[in-house]
């Protein structure tokens, strides 16, 4: 089946694209164009979105759970609900993301999380229901001072073999790894999981400048929540943090909810990132449209009161952040436009796992993950699949 989309604007996102004409079929996006340079197949069905802008599906690289559904969890009735949640704010694509546990308990959520994104691939597409596409191991080669919620009991050295043994369990669907670069063995994993093609990320980490440009040099290309579970910067110790802002072939993520990180950060991180390498993440947890109480994630509980999710400790665990309200925040705190915006939540966390010949982006060949949002950024529909 054919099904062409029209709308005011399109953002590719690289491009932006006035009265643009969207053809799908079979799940898959065939052109996009310019409504004037489009020539439609007969039997095709249009829909039309006046005034309102057609977008890439959000990919969130970094994300806990939601809608009750932790990701460590092994209740596996509530990730429908989870991935739907997900769909309706716009987001069709995501990476799992683990938190630091016992080894036997990690492995175990790995290879559940496996089964989720095989089952995915293999099933017909026809509810529309955002899309695990890989997992995000944050922990456990994670530094004790900055650990953050990480259960600091369950905190392991650096180890090829551990990772291997991860790998393994994951069935090879690990895209991401957080290390913190100045442990002892960090730049050795971090080469070893490169050249298994993992992004090795840096964070969770105390590290002084140098450490960190050692792990970049090792391999590593991206960063963890930047700021946040990092050495503070310091205009004569500069740092983790400014290692990973001004180091151009290193992607980083932030969390734009305003309570992680203050506005007028992100707007600095938006400078010094540019939204070639900036990537907008939710590091939602499984009370994400859920309202206050108390929630898992991973072995312990998180309370959460408004937009504030803290462990018994009080120390930050998480957010109830959505992609959508993410992307209309940044436009906000660093005063950017919808379509600087909208790069930031689909191609960047698309190139940073390794999909974006399929997702993060409006091209001939890529899914027809699609969002529909308003001028301001709401989201008013979404396609995952052509759905």
């Amino acid at each position: 089946m054919r099904v062409a989309l029209s709308a005011a604007t399109c953002f590719t996102p690289q491009r932006r694209i006035d009265d643009p004409l969207l053809l799908i079929e079979d799940g898959s996006i065939v052109f996009v164009c310019p409504r004037r340079e489009a020539e439609l197949p007969a039997g095709t069905r249009t829909l039309d979105f006046p005034g309102v802008v057609l977008a890439p599906g959000y990919v969130d690289l970094h994300v806990h759970g939601g809608a009750g559904y932790d990701v460590m969890g092994a209740d596996r009735d509530k990730l429908a609900e989870f991935e739907r949640h997900l769909a309706r704010h716009g987001t069709t694509s995501y990476l799992p993301t683990t938190v630091t546990a016992p080894v036997e308990d990690t492995c175990a959520a790995l290879g559940r999380l496996a089964d989720a994104i095989e089952e995915a691939e293999c099933a017909p597409r026809s509810e529309v229901r955002a899309q695990a596409v890989g997992i995000y191991l944050e922990g456990p080669f994670l530094s004790y001072e900055k650990r953050g919620v990480h259960p600091a009991e369950h905190l392991q050295a650096p180890s090829a073999a551990l990772f291997e043994r991860f790998r393994q369990a994951a069935r090879g669907h690990i895209k991401v790894i957080t290390i913190a670069p100045e442990l002892p063995g960090a730049c050795e994993l971090i080469r070893e999981a490169s050249r298994r093609g993992v992004c090795v990320a840096l964070g969770h980490s105390n590290a002084g400048y140098a450490s960190a440009r050692a792990g970049i040099a090792a391999g590593a290309r991206h960063a963890t929540h930047t700021f946040n579970a990092m050495r503070a910067i310091d205009h004569r110790d500069p740092g983790i943090a400014v290692a990973v802002l001004t180091e151009g072939a290193v992607s980083a993520e932030i969390i734009a909810d305003g309570v992680h990180v203050a506005p007028a950060m992100v707007d600095l991180f938006l400078k010094a990132k540019g939204a070639d390498s900036a990537v907008l993440v939710t590091d939602a947890i499984s009370a994400a449209g859920m309202g206050d109480g108390r929630y898992r994630l991973g072995t312990f509980e998180v309370e959460v009161r408004g937009d504030t999710c803290r462990s018994a400790e009080g120390k930050l665990a998480g957010s109830v952040l959505t992609l959508d309200r993410a992307v209309r925040n940044l436009m906000d705190f660093a005063r950017c436009e919808l379509q600087e915006a909208v790069r930031l939540a689909t191609l960047g966390p698309a190139r940073v796992a390794g999909i974006d010949q399929r997702k993060g982006v409006l091209a001939p060949g890529a899914d027809a993950d699609i969002v529909v949002l308003s001028p301001e950024g709401k989201v008013i529909r979404t396609f995952i699949g052509g759905n």
